[in-house]
């Protein structure tokens, strides 16, 4: 037996029990799942934008605003704080983060500093602003970083307060609302497919005010001159606009609104907004219109005057209705926006992705028959090879994509179309562990013709392999986590859950379902019925060519290398910023020269309209647009209003400048770091040489990739990026496999030919290198062909990848060390295999 004690037994079963609980709310309906305890019912995976449709928004505070906003109030303050000690000065000036000024009277220059100071002092043990004495009176007061970092920040917490009150009032699903590093706000709102709305709601500062007309001069005279001093000019919404010269001290304004009522009319889709005040208000606004019988008040909202209305009567029922043209919708946004008060700055969308709730849904079914798909393909072809092993790996298998929701649904990790992609490849990556598991059982059983021998250890021995090869890509995956965001942080995280749960399922599940079955059948051997012994006796001389596959690759990589420098990539929206949009033909076809003839038109920089497979829609791809961010937000509304007509949006996305720059940077910071941290550990774990032919190996993967996206001209996003570094983790994988097998007989032979161990590790591990590659490729496959349009080319990419990082293995990686002049002696333990002649190891086979 394996001698699995009954208590590690009883653990690891208590295990799979525990994820079978935590993963059956996944697999029922709401009405089931409301029946479930409300700890369990929680715990369904949730499902990303991409799977389910909604709306992602990335909101950012503008620095410079803040900035300005503290210089005003600080400027106001000076002012209002000398006043009051009636201290003379003049020159009251600011600039950036400096205020300068002069006080009049030399003698008060001390008790204006002191009079200064509360604007100086330390606030939550942060110094404010610092105040500096000049000659003749000067004085000059430096606004500091960390003031405008407090100021951002409370502008910050009043902002997410206001935007979740706003949009927890609307009818949408439950709502994602956070902040995202010092100046951003992230805001996803599931089965919302009209983003317009959402972004009209956030980004309105809302703020509402009662004000009176100024009648001392001409609104037009105010207008070439200068306003009377407590006045200002406004216009309103009409075209053309009207101005107005209104006083800047309002009647009222948000603090005085109790409750805001929008009112419906379902006949012709109109609404209004009735407004209660607040008793207090009620009373002031009541003595304020009767004083003012016959002037003129305006109602503004964010600056622009809405209505102009005689006053005629005074107003004191605390009751108000809103005059304006609003719609049903208008006017439901608008009385959530009174209600939730007006926001403290204004924010830019930096990024926006839209997904259209059916295509959605549509994407989810295709990824879900993908992973069936491939599932049963591994199947088949574990147990075609394994027999009644296959059987005990089939099972393993599932019991790991059970523990794989488990864990998802526990931690709270959204599952994505990426994340479908990654639960495909911790189907290879789970039977790669295994096979390794298998294959070496079935070498120790040949050498020690004793079952149970050979299966302690084989899996004693074989665990070690699979904890370096699944580590390598648990390094990737932890970096492409830490960079990433959306979609492909998603992928990240479910490759991260997928290595634990193989590594447990591989070492401890299929170790104890092999227990069982030998208990209950008493085999005598292994062999019977496994049929994965094809290259058993293999002699391929691999490194006998390996200056001509050396010098093909080379030359390979150089053209990609002079491609790449010349022609270039195809880059997306994430690296270039600009907008993608997916357009559904309401009527017939899609009409690409129509809408590209259109677009042109009234969008300035380039366009480019490509018809999908189904001629139905179309992808229309707009060129990052001049002006920053707002740019690229009018340049998307303007192609809606365009063809809204005629087409539905099923899918927008727009990405501006601050955000794909950041995305190009932690882009190849994450593949430096990546190769970086892989570099170190096999340095660690073997010698240098195995660290450096990894590097070379896994360069020469990811130049032949990049090469694939050139020569193809397919769309280099932030997608590529992961199918980038998962084909690092997955060409390392194989290359540490083979590495093992070489250290291995290194230690065991201390007078073989460096090319001749090395031919003969390759030869011992050829069996499991063909069967891994062979069920991740058709695990991928499946997914190529089923699981849709949206995600085929980042298949396609890890079909390629795959193919690729076997040839590096083999034909990159271990000639590597020959040129590098690995000592064979470094490895010698002393054992009594020292000094063999290594006959076995040049038949392929390992020493008796």
């Amino acid at each position: 037996m394996l001698h699995v004690s009954w208590w590690k037994t009883a653990l690891i079963w208590f295990a799979v029990l525990l994820s079978v609980v935590l993963a059956i709310p996944n697999l029922l309906s709401e009405d089931r799942l409301s029946s479930l305890p409300s700890w369990l019912a929680q715990r369904k995976v949730g499902l990303g934008l991409d799977l389910q449709g909604g709306s992602h928004i990335m909101l950012k505070i503008e620095r410079g605003d803040v900035v300005r906003d503290r210089l005003e109030t600080v400027v106001g303050d000076i002012s209002a704080r000398l006043r009051t000690v009636n201290i003379a000065y003049s020159g009251l000036t600011g600039t950036g983060q400096k205020i300068q000024l002069r006080i009049n009277d030399p003698a008060q220059v001390q008790a204006a500093v002191n009079a200064l100071k509360p604007i100086t002092d330390a606030a939550s043990g942060k110094l404010q602003a610092v105040l500096s004495q000049g000659d003749n009176g000067a004085l000059t007061i430096d606004i500091t970083n960390a003031g405008i970092d407090d100021a951002l920040s409370g502008i910050m917490a009043r902002s997410l307060k206001v935007i979740r009150n706003r949009v927890g009032q609307i009818d949408v699903g439950e709502a994602m609302i956070r902040r995202q590093g010092g100046e951003r706000i992230a805001i996803q709102v599931p089965g919302l497919g009209d983003p317009q709305r959402l972004k009209a709601l956030v980004n309105q500062q809302g703020s509402l005010s009662f004000r009176l007309v100024d009648p001392s001069m001409p609104v037009q005279d105010a207008i070439n001159g200068r306003p009377p001093a407590g006045s200002e000019v406004l216009f309103s919404e009409d075209d053309p606009p009207v101005g107005y010269l209104v006083q800047r001290q309002p009647l009222l304004s948000n603090i005085d609104v109790a409750d805001a009522v929008a009112v419906s009319n379902v006949e012709n889709n109109a609404g209004t907004v009735s407004v209660r005040l607040t008793p207090e208000a009620s009373g002031r606004f009541a003595q304020a219109t009767a004083a003012n019988l016959g002037k003129i008040i305006v109602v503004v909202l964010d600056g622009q005057v809405l209505s102009a209305a005689s006053l005629k009567n005074a107003i004191t029922t605390g009751e108000i209705n809103l005059p304006g043209d609003f719609t049903a919708q208008g006017a439901q946004d608008l009385a959530v926006m009174l209600k939730s008060g007006p926001l403290s700055a204004t924010l830019t969308t930096v990024e926006e992705r839209t997904i259209k709730p059916g295509l959605g849904s549509e994407t989810m079914r295709s990824g879900i028959i993908a992973c069936v798909v491939a599932a049963i393909f591994v199947a088949v072809l574990m147990i075609g090879f394994y027999g009644l092993l296959g059987v005990a790996a089939t099972a393993t298998l599932i019991v790991n994509m059970i523990m794989v929701l488990a864990i998802m649904g526990l931690f709270g990790i959204t599952l994505t179309l990426p994340g479908i992609a990654a639960i495909v490849l911790i189907i290879g990556i789970a039977l790669d562990a295994t096979v390794l598991i298998y294959e070496r059982v079935r070498e120790e059983e040949k050498t020690t013709h004793h079952l149970f021998d050979a299966l302690r250890h084989g899996f004693n021995r074989a665990a070690a392999t699979v904890a370096d090869a699944n580590l390598t890509v648990l390094i990737v995956a932890a970096i492409l986590f830490y960079v990433s965001s959306g979609a492909v942080r998603g992928f990240a995280a479910t490759l991260i859950v997928g290595v634990f749960t193989t590594f447990f399922t591989a070492c401890f599940v299929t170790r104890s379902l092999i227990d069982a079955w030998i208990s209950h059948r008493k085999p005598r051997s292994l062999l019977a019925g496994v049929r994965s012994g094809i290259f058993d006796g293999a002699n391929i001389r691999f490194m006998g060519i390996r200056r001509y596959t050396f010098t093909i690759s080379a030359a390979l990589s150089l053209a990609t290398l002079l491609a790449f420098a010349t022609v270039g990539m195809h880059l997306g929206i994430d690296f270039t910023g600009g907008s993608i949009l997916e357009v559904r033909a309401k009527q017939g076809v899609a009409d690409p020269a129509n809408i590209q003839q259109r677009l042109q038109d009234i969008i300035a920089g380039d366009v480019r309209v490509e018809r999908l497979d189904d001629r139905l829609g179309a992808v229309i791809r707009v060129h990052a647009q001049e002006g920053g961010e707002n740019a690229e937000q009018s340049a998307v509304t303007m192609v809606r209003d365009e063809l809204g007509k005629d087409y539905d949006f099923s899918r927008v996305e727009v990405v501006g400048p601050a955000v794909s720059g950041e995305i190009t940077r932690t882009a190849s910071l994450a593949v430096l770091a990546a190769l970086a941290a892989i570099l170190v550990y096999i340095w660690l774990r073997f010698e240098w040489q195995f660290a450096v032919g990894a590097i070379v190996a896994t360069l020469h993967d990811v130049i032949l990739t990049l090469g694939l996206f050139v020569l193809t001209g397919m769309e280099f996003n932030m997608t590529g990026i992961a199918a980038l570094l998962t084909i690092v983790g997955y060409s390392l994988n194989d290359t540490i496999v083979v590495y093992d097998r070489m250290r291995e007989n290194l230690r065991r032979y201390s007078q073989m030919p460096l090319p001749i161990l090395i031919d003969a590790s390759i030869n011992q591990t050829l069996s499991r290198t063909v069967l891994t590659s062979a069920t991740t490729l058709l695990a991928l496959f499946a997914l190529y062909i089923f699981g849709g349009e949206v995600i085929r080319s980042f298949t396609f990419v890890l079909l390629f990848g795959v193919a690729v990082g076997t040839f590096s293995s083999i034909y990159i990686a271990a000639p590597v060390l020959i040129v590098f002049k690995l000592r064979p002696d470094k490895f010698q333990t002393g054992d009594e295999n020292e000094g063999e002649t290594g006959s076995d190891v040049q038949s392929g086979k390992p020493a008796v």
